[in-house]
């Protein structure tokens, strides 16, 4: 089938690889000429694992293709796919008007039967306002004669890709959600869809149709429920360094119910990245607009904001509340391993705040450090001089010398089995803050070190002052 893609951002640069890679004729669309000029000359915009390797083979092929010309986009495909941003405005709703203008065009240069497909994340209703504006640019061309109109269909069909696996959930997906209307174009635009995700279902049926404000809707719910986990494990996590538990080992007593699961239970620094928060603030947004304000998930994000400060309170607790002239070593700056997102990144948050106490900070990420550097600069735009104390290294291991205390944010692979020996004898002080519960307390302390993870017993309580943790959980001190 031949395909078009707008958008060359993170979900449309792997849906149209992807669609190219089972045999599909596809051809990627961006407005951003010097964009399409780099993604064909093999920069890629984002990191994710895989993706540049299939790129290079889907072009090589032929089945791969790149045009800022809107006019032979539209004519390429005869289904679109609408994948462009739209990041959260000051009020929580999602920023629309790139699904808009893309629609426009569409209408505006159409001239033949197109199944025009919502990829992006866009607000309940919205494939009805890019029909009325599709129509619209359509009654326009044609309002001497609507007999020569040609026909259209606007379905939705969410994304569920986890940055970082991205390829390989579009490649084996759990589930297919389409939102098709039940109308003569509507069902012509279903045998359509069906063909081209057909590979995906020789196994068992992976597609859910649905009406389209179900499949819209089912996007915002499916992220708020798992951005609801996180805040409610990392709520738990901080209850239970007060009473003395572990919230690994509930984590574990909780999720061997099949009804829980194991899935979004761990603890750390907050959610990131472009999904969760903006998805969740946009839901709340629909919510309030209709008069039903959805006070768990005001919850969630309450937490969630709160949670990023964690990690600093307990930073400043210990060094009782001067860091002035102390280096913090980092480990890890994008929000999740296997990206290189630092949207809504916990490591701004913390960052910032150690700088504006003093504290010098020298951080290492293994694909973040040009995202960070950006990130930084548009955090610090009214405080430039604090850059002068933070550092960005390539040397996740150089880094420690010296250091007052080991950060750890991000939970890379690379991170994961160090050389404690080696650390401990290059840092200053035996110390580890561990946002990501990443290492084992007890391994921590027979290894000499002063640990702090997220809801994890402790040497020391959130106020700073030390205390003897006995074996015996149930007679911790904290």
């Amino acid at each position: 089938m031949r395909i078009t893609v707008m958008g060359t951002g993170y979900v449309g640069l792997v849906t149209g690889t992807c669609l190219a890679d089972l045999g599909n004729d596809v051809q990627c669309f961006d407005i951003d000429q010097e964009k399409i000029k780099r993604i064909e000359h093999g920069d890629i915009p984002i990191y994710e694992p895989g993706l540049n390797a299939l790129i290079e083979r889907n072009v090589k092929t032929g089945r791969l293709s790149f045009s800022s010309d809107m006019k032979s986009s539209v004519a390429y495909g005869d289904i679109i796919f609408i994948a462009v941003g739209t990041p959260s405005m000051e009020d929580g709703s999602a920023d629309t008007r790139q699904v808009l203008q893309a629609a426009k065009s569409i209408g505006s240069l159409m001239t033949n039967f197109k199944v025009i497909v919502n990829k992006s994340t866009v607000p309940i209703g919205m494939a009805d306002i890019v029909k009325e504006t599709v129509t619209s640019e359509l009654n326009l061309r044609f309002k001497d004669d609507l007999s020569g109109r040609p026909e259209f269909s606007v379905i939705s069909n969410p994304e569920f890709l986890k940055e970082g696996s991205a390829v390989d959930d579009f490649m084996r997906p759990d589930r297919i959600v389409l939102g098709i209307e039940s109308t003569e174009s509507g069902n012509k635009a279903r045998e359509m869809i069906r063909k081209l995700y057909a590979p995906f279902n020789r196994n068992h049926e992976r597609t859910f149709v649905m009406n389209v404000r179900s499949a819209e809707f089912t996007k915002y719910a499916a992220n708020a429920m798992l951005a609801t986990r996180i805040s409610f494990m990392n709520e738990l996590a901080n209850l239970a360094e007060r009473v003395g538990a572990d919230i690994d080992s509930v984590r574990q007593g909780i999720g061997s119910d099949p009804r829980i699961g194991y899935s979004f239970l761990y603890s750390g620094t907050g959610y990131g990245g472009s999904c969760f928060p903006k998805d969740v603030q946009a839901l709340q947004y629909t919510a309030n607009s209709h008069g039903l304000p959805l006070r768990i998930l005001s919850a969630v994000e309450s937490v969630n904001q709160r949670q990023k400060h964690v990690i600093a309170e307990k930073i400043t607790a210990y060094f009782e509340n001067d860091l002035s002239g102390l280096t913090f070593a980092v480990w890890g700056l994008a929000f999740k391993p296997n990206t290189d997102d630092m949207r809504e990144a916990p490591s701004r948050v913390l960052i910032k705040e150690l700088l504006t106490r003093g504290a010098k900070v020298i951080a290492h990420d293994p694909v973040a450090l040009n995202a960070a550097k950006d990130a930084f600069k548009e955090d610090l735009e009214d405080q430039p001089e604090l850059l002068n104390r933070l550092t960005l290294s390539e040397h996740a291991i150089e880094i420690l010398k010296g250091a007052d205390a080991l950060i750890l944010l991000t939970e890379w692979k690379e991170y994961k089995s160090p050389d404690f020996g080696y650390i401990k004898n290059s840092l200053k002080n035996a110390i580890i803050f561990d946002g990501r519960n990443l290492y084992d307390p007890e391994v921590m302390r027979e290894a000499g070190f002063t640990y702090e993870g997220i809801g994890r017993r402790s040497t020391h309580d959130v106020t700073g002052n030390f205390s003897k943790v006995i074996s015996n959980s149930s007679k911790a001190v904290v």
